[in-house]
């Protein structure tokens, strides 16, 4: 086994609040200086920015997981990777038809726009990618599944936007694959407030939407090799 330094929650310039420095080109970059072998592309209810992190990844030996964190009609956030470009080219169709239709606001939440590799605009989302779409988490959960990805309650500690703040409880049936616990909290710590989630499987990411916050938390995953089947190994299977 060997192991790997695995960040699963940043954001770039496609995000509310991301900040425009927040490109594909220097995520990459930032990842290998702070030596991260595998990182996760998750923007705000939207994926149209994973595919260039994903082809600069492959040439700077950086693994690119396709993601997303949606939020949910609850509004809890919610991590969720996919094995391939294509599943997550059919998410994006689910998101789209599940969209709330108001317009973002620039001058409060930023320009929301996908870049390329030279950090040309391709692309500008004008929705608020800041608002919950419109299906429940149950619902998100099983789409997640249905294209056989990896389902993750994201922030699960703080006290906004996560499965205990918005609902105060892990709802009766939910499947997921693990939970996230913020950058700014313990998974033990968090465990001591809720010793019902003793063995749970904890991710615990940097959350980034400024380049000085890549990698301020990680993962140290061992693997065998660095691939969507032995990443989807770690975690339980639903999908």
């Amino acid at each position: 086994m060997n192991c790997y330094n695995a960040d699963l929650h940043i954001h770039t310039c496609l995000s509310p609040c991301g900040d425009t420095d927040m490109s594909p080109r220097n995520i990459i970059r930032i990842a290998q200086e702070r030596n991260l072998q595998i990182i996760a592309v998750t923007d705000h209810n939207s994926t149209r920015n994973v595919r260039v992190c994903a082809e600069l990844g492959i040439r700077n030996g950086v693994f690119v997981i396709p993601g997303c964190e949606v939020n949910t009609s609850e509004e809890v956030h919610c991590l969720c990777y996919f094995p391939s470009l294509t599943a997550l080219d059919e998410f994006q169709v689910y998101l789209d038809s599940r969209m709330t239709d108001i317009k973002n606001d620039h001058d409060k939440f930023g320009y929301q726009v996908a870049v390329d590799e030279n950090d040309v605009i391709l692309y500008e989302e004008e929705r608020s990618l800041f608002m919950g779409i419109k299906d429940g988490i149950d619902d998100l959960a099983e789409v997640v599944f249905m294209l056989k990805g990896v389902f993750v309650p994201a922030h699960v500690d703080r006290s906004v936007n996560s499965l205990f703040s918005q609902l105060g409880f892990i709802p009766p049936g939910l499947k997921y694959d693990a939970l996230e616990v913020s950058r700014h909290s313990t998974v033990e710590g968090f465990v001591k407030k809720h010793s019902e989630l003793d063995g749970e499987f904890f991710l615990q990411n940097s959350d980034a939407h400024y380049t000085e916050d890549i990698a301020k938390a990680y993962n140290r995953f061992e693997m065998e090799e660095v691939n969507w089947n032995c990443f989807k190994s770690l975690f339980k299977h639903y999908g």
